[in-house]
């Protein structure tokens, strides 16, 4: 596998990846732009009303029938949240053309379904991905009107939904509580009450603005050719930018450490217990479930280059593995858990800790919680542990190698964090993790939120 990055116009990059382990090829394209409260909705809008037609292909059936001409291509687009940027983000998955019936090796012809021969399909998916971003449906400088009205509708009922699954409204609860009036803080979905000042023809004009100065970059996987790939992917008609994407990384994410000191903290029924570091901020929230879920939001006051491995191998040992300090504690020893784990969110330098829990065992487990926290700032795990974590992280980075997706979304994070380490080098700097590094972590995490949804 070998990856090149290349500056095709100012503000514009194509990203290749060469590799033989996919009989597909993978075309992806991402449009970052700052976290903003007031573009946000639009943000998700858009794409989903670029998928519905291009001047090309006028219909989300016709498009459909072109991809299913391609041998059942996989078309898919959406919004995500990276650090304080919000990227739009398209995907098309075709097979790749070595494994294309009665494929003309070395002509860039194929055959299509039909018998009849064409362009290879590696040139179809990036024009017709290209098509869609770029080459929309447009009719007297607006957007359909009806395309617009029906996915207006579609985004509310998605951005309304966010309450069905209780797990993931209480983690975004507890991010909202802990950058509050900060961009971090906002749903990447947008917001209910912006869709009705957004109409067919000031969603056009947002769109033509993100067109033209926003970063964007391309990427194409596969078993392809890079020389190939450069030349079909055209993007004279749009104009150089200098992108105000922000970068997030260990080294720029500052963290204000709030009153430090070791004060008590009272929760959701007053019970009192001491805190990590400082006071931090207790939310309840009462709602129709039948278990509670509790989410505990951790600031790494670690800001130094490579500041990330060493956190990686402390959230492993804390809570991301079936071997973790909370796992082995909170649920399998006291069994005050149905689930538990923690994730790292790099670009922010936190961890969040999510968990299951019956609602009158809340106070026991937060208990055991901190108690772990505790124990990990006092040194105690072990070399197996740190073996162990080494092992977990390396078998994440081979999943990530051996997945198209996982493999574009590391090397849009590495671009995203004006950083780049290659997988290799990734795997050096785990295994050069050391107890005291993993102990150091330790003494500089504080408790920030607690978020409680109980009934």
């Amino acid at each position: 596998m070998s990856y090149k990055k290349q500056e095709i116009k100012k503000g514009i990059n194509l990203h290749i990846i060469e590799t033989n382990k996919f009989k597909t090829n993978l075309i992806a394209v991402f449009i970052t732009v700052p976290l903003l409260r007031e573009t946000v909705t639009m943000e998700t809008l858009i794409p989903a009303v670029l998928k519905r037609g291009t001047a090309n292909l006028d219909s989300q059936e016709k498009i459909n029938i072109e991809l299913e001409n391609m041998y059942g291509a996989v078309f898919d687009c959406g919004v995500e949240k990276i650090g304080d940027n919000h990227v739009i983000k398209f995907y098309l998955e075709a097979l790749n053309d070595n494994f294309v019936p009665n494929n003309d090796v070395g002509t860039n012809q194929c055959a299509e379904p039909e018998g009849h021969t064409g362009p290879s399909l590696q040139k179809q998916s990036i024009d017709l991905l290209l098509d869609i971003i770029f080459n929309p449906l447009v009719t007297n400088g607006k957007f359909n009107e009806d395309y617009v009205a029906a996915e207006k509708n579609n985004v509310k009922q998605l951005i309304e939904s966010k309450i069905d699954n209780k797990d993931y409204y209480a983690l975004n609860r507890c991010i909202e509580e802990m950058y509050k009036g900060k961009n971090y803080g906002l749903y990447k979905y947008g917001y209910v009450e912006d869709l009705e000042q957004i109409n067919s023809r000031n969603l056009y004009d947002y769109y033509l603005k993100l067109r033209d100065t926003s970063k964007i970059d391309i990427f194409v996987s596969g078993d392809i050719n890079a020389d190939d790939v450069t030349e079909y992917v055209h993007v004279s008609a749009l104009p150089e930018r200098a992108p105000e994407a922000i970068v997030n990384n260990e080294e720029t994410e500052e963290k204000d450490l709030g009153n430090v000191g070791t004060d008590q903290c009272v929760g959701p029924e007053g019970h009192t217990g001491p805190s990590l570091h400082s006071t931090p901020k207790i939310i309840e929230e009462k709602m129709d479930v039948g278990q509670g879920k509790l989410v505990i939001g951790l600031d790494v006051n670690l800001n130094e280059k490579d500041a990330k491995f060493p956190i990686s191998i402390y959230n492993v040992i804390l809570g991301e593995s079936a071997t973790s300090k909370l796992f082995q504690n909170v649920r399998e020893k006291a069994s005050l858990a149905y689930t538990i784990r923690s994730n790292y969110v790099r670009q922010k330098s936190n961890i969040y800790i999510r968990s299951g829990i019956e609602i009158e065992n809340y106070d026991k487990a937060l208990k055991i919680i901190k108690e772990q926290l505790e124990e990990m700032k006092k040194g105690s795990f072990t070399k197996e542990d740190l073996s162990s974590a080494k092992a977990y992280m390396h078998s994440g980075i081979k999943a990530a190698v051996d997945e198209q997706d996982s493999e574009i979304t590391y090397y849009i994070g590495q671009e995203l964090s004006g950083t780049f380490t290659s997988f290799d080098e990734y795997i050096e700097k785990i295994d050069a993790v050391t107890m005291e590094d993993v102990k150091e972590v330790a003494g500089l995490i504080r408790i920030n939120t607690i978020y409680f949804l109980r009934n």
